[in-house]
């Protein structure tokens, strides 16, 4: 049986890393894009050559790059992960809201949250299509509300990416793809803001969410068993959107 791939972006920690990790262990090859050269101690299989190092804030870099992923694909591609994104902080790490984020940062935030994945699932429909593949594009709790933490050019990216969500759906559904978005909420990882503990206290489930649990999420949305969902947004966040 051909082996199934999966491109992915945002691949070196927290949700990306663990969606590596499940979908290796079901057996897919997974290809990951980059601001970095491939790091040699990075623990999952494929290695350097299912690597591309592109830029996803620079539209240019992210357009040419296109080609050189389709020539690793071969003509098909199974899943489309828009996972990467970005959300800088001020001086002393605080959040940035709609006052004082100055346009480059807003433009740089939006080119890898929202732009970059227009312009990978667009240049790789071909490649979608020939397998009836799957995109989910990881939005964020921070899309539907404010958060303490996360600023406004993030915010408001995340929330262009859930509307772009239904877009596409509507666009590629005829050609037999299925886009679908997962929205986590507080997820344990190595970048946590100091305070989130106070969040995890108001939660239903009182407690954090893990990494494994998102990539479970978006490997269910890129299995066959979500045949017929598209154009939804699973939120992941043990009932913090209630």
């Amino acid at each position: 049986m051909r082996k199934k791939t999966l491109l992915l972006t945002g691949a070196s920690r927290g949700i990306g890393h663990a969606t590596v990790r499940r979908f290796n262990a079901e057996g897919w090859r997974v290809i990951t894009c980059s601001r970095q050269p491939f790091p040699a101690e990075c623990p999952w299989g494929g290695g350097e050559e299912n690597h591309v190092q592109v830029d996803l804030s620079d539209p240019s870099d992210t357009i040419n790059k296109v080609g050189e992923i389709q020539e690793r694909l071969g003509g098909q591609l199974d899943a489309l992960v828009n996972n990467a994104g970005i959300s800088p902080k001020g001086p002393e790490g605080e959040r940035l809201n709609t006052l004082d984020t100055d346009l480059m940062t807003w433009g740089k935030v939006f080119h890898v949250n929202f732009f970059a994945s227009v312009v990978l699932a667009r240049g790789l429909r071909d490649e979608l299509a020939a397998t009836k593949g799957s995109v989910v594009n990881v939005t964020s709790i921070a899309g539907s509300r404010v958060h303490p933490f996360a600023g406004a050019a993030y915010a408001t990216s995340k929330a262009a990416l859930a509307a772009l969500t239904r877009e596409m759906a509507h666009d590629f559904g005829p050609l037999g793809v299925r886009v679908n978005a997962i929205a986590p909420g507080e997820v344990e990882t190595s970048i946590l803001s100091p305070g989130t503990d106070k969040i995890v206290e108001k939660l239903p489930l009182q407690r954090l969410g893990q990494p494994e649990e998102v990539a479970a999420a978006i490997y269910f949305l890129c299995s066959g068993d979500s045949s017929y969902i598209s154009g939804a947004e699973i939120e992941v966040n043990g009932a913090q959107h209630v």
